[in-house]
This record gives structure tokens, sequence and C-alpha cells, in this order.
């Protein structure tokens, strides 16, 4: 599974490799919540996205032999983009296989990196079909978004440096809420406050129509999505939670919450006006929760990760609106 340990092991080994990004509060939001809101601001981490962490120990763990064979995954961009970035530092190469309906910006940007895309129709092909499909004909070395110990593991940092730095500030951490496609930074998530902070409580935040995760955990076993449905949360619309982050999540998690793609672009306004800060779509379904209502901050301190901050510009300002 996963532990506390592994994390602290993967904190080390990714010293100097990836950003201890801002965890940020605005006491004036405070005051009108009626309780203390927390961001962790993976937005601002390499490559701008928390997954890079995950994707760059699990590559450095891998063998020479390995490294020289590649990297292989599926993803909607972010961990794309880690992969893509931790496979050039590290002197490896990265193929990465897409939906065909990701926003042009994160393919472009993956490119940039030099890895090769492959795209796939996510309504009638399965990822994982086409990934074990190109892994038996090139013998690449497959770096899941979330279904590995060292992923986990490497996700897990962000969390540990949230708990961390909460400490610094003195908040004790009542809830933590984490934008969950896959599952993995929220079972990363879950370990990590099981063992360092018992009493908080971690939720899987969805967007509406793409809650897997929260539906599984009712239904005590993996669900999935329903196909051919769309949201803007483009980084989290995954079909199925798997089963190694499920294992962890039905054991440890709270609950799950859900938004509507209105309270996400809501939230992306929010985090621009009161903390300086652009977020993907999918980066902010925790805050989203909050400001909807679907969990009462009041008298409490309640934190989230912005898991990213991948968009361009002419898509966020579309999504915010014409309110500013």
């Amino acid at each position: 599974m996963l532990t506390l340990a592994q994390v602290r092991t993967a904190t080390e080994g990714l010293s100097g490799m990836v950003n201890r990004t801002p965890l940020l509060e605005n006491h004036d939001v405070n005051k009108r919540l009626g309780g203390r809101l927390l961001l962790k601001a993976e937005c601002a981490q390499r490559t701008g996205a928390f997954k890079i962490r995950g994707a760059y120990w699990r590559i450095l763990n891998m063998s020479e032999a390995e490294r020289a064979c590649g990297a292989i995954t599926y993803s909607s961009g972010n961990h794309a983009l880690g992969v893509a970035r931790a496979a050039q530092l590290l002197g490896s190469t990265a193929l990465i296989v897409m939906p065909s309906d990701v926003p042009k910006a994160k393919m472009d940007a993956t490119r940039a990196l030099g890895a090769e895309i492959i795209t796939f129709d996510r309504d009638t092909e399965s990822s994982d079909d086409v990934v074990e499909r190109i892994r038996q004909e090139t013998g690449r070395l497959i770096v899941p978004p979330s279904a590995h110990p060292l992923v986990l593991a490497g996700a897990g940092t962000a969390a540990l440096e949230l708990f961390e730095q909460s400490q610094e500030t003195k908040a004790a951490l009542d809830a933590v809420l984490i934008p969950c496609g896959g599952g993995g930074l929220t079972a990363a998530t879950a370990v990590v406050m099981s063992e360092a902070s018992p009493k908080t409580q971690v939720y899987a935040v969805e967007p509406e129509l793409f809650d897997d995760t929260r539906r599984s955990l009712i239904a005590g076993k993996p669900t999935p999505n329903p196909k051919g449905l769309r949201t803007i949360c483009d980084a989290i619309m995954t079909p199925m939670p798997n089963e190694l982050t499920f294992s962890i999540n039905k054991e440890l998690l709270a609950g799950g919450l859900i938004v509507s793609d209105e309270h996400v672009r809501a939230a992306m306004r929010f985090a621009f006006e009161h903390f300086k800060i652009v977020t993907e779509p999918g980066a902010v379904v925790g805050l989203a929760a909050v400001l909807g209502g679907q969990i009462d901050i009041t008298g409490k301190t309640i934190a989230t990760v912005i898991t990213g901050g991948n968009i361009d510009a002419s898509r966020f300002c579309a999504l915010i609106g014409p309110e500013l």
C-alpha cells in the first residue's frame, strides 16, 4: 500500500527538483466565510501541476535499462507534462496516450517537452488497452497517473508539505478536500493525514456526472461513470477508480463531494480575485465545494489543493465569464 515513511523518503528524493509550493490564506476571505480556508497552490509547481512529483519519483527509481527504453502513460494533460519533463530531466523519453478532446494547449506543451503523443477516443476506446498494446510493441515502462506505489508516494509529498505548512501557521486541519480523478492524490493525502493528523477528515471532490469515486464509495466497489458525458473539468474526467487507489480511499476517506460546472467557474473567478492565482477547472473543485456550501466551513479550518494551472488565457477568460 503506502505509508507516511514512504512519502517522507520521496520528499527527500525530490528535494531540489520540485517546488515547495505556498499555502495561501486570505484573512478577509476567512472573515467572509466564518472559518479558515487554506489553498495549497500546486499551480505554482514545475510543469504547472502536482503531477511531476509522482512522475519524477517513479522514473528516478527506474533502472538505467528501463530509462533507456523510455516511459509510457495515459494522461489528459497534467500527468503527461510531468512525465515528459521528468523523462527529459532524467535522460529518458516519454510516449503519452491522450484523449483526442484534450485542450490543444496541453498537447502543445507536452510536445514542447519532447514527448510523443498518440490520441484515442475516450468514448469508444480504453486508455489501458491502448497503453498495454504500445507497451508490448515498444518495451516502454508504464508510469501510470496514480496506480503505482512510487507515483502515490511522490504525490503524497504535496500533502505532507500541506500538513507541515499548516503546523507552521498553527492551523489545526478539520478537513482536506482533494480534486479527484484517478484518486492518487486523494489516496496519498488520506494516508498522510491518517498518520500525521488522524483527526483531519479527507474528502474526494468531483464534478457532477464524473463522481465515480463518490459512487464507488457508496457501492463499496469501483463503479464506472456513464460514457459520452462531458465537464469543463477535463483534468479529472476519469472513467473509473483503479483498484490501488480505491482500496486506500474506501478505507480512509470521510466521503465524496460533487460540484457543478457553474460552481467550478465561480471558484476559478474567486481564486483569481482573492488569491491572485490562475487555475484550471479541475483544480478548484475543492474550493468550489466550500464556496457552494457542499461542506460547512463555519468555525473550522479547511484546506484544499489547487492541483494545477495549465490553461490557456483565452479559455480561462471564457470560463470565468464577463463578471470581472
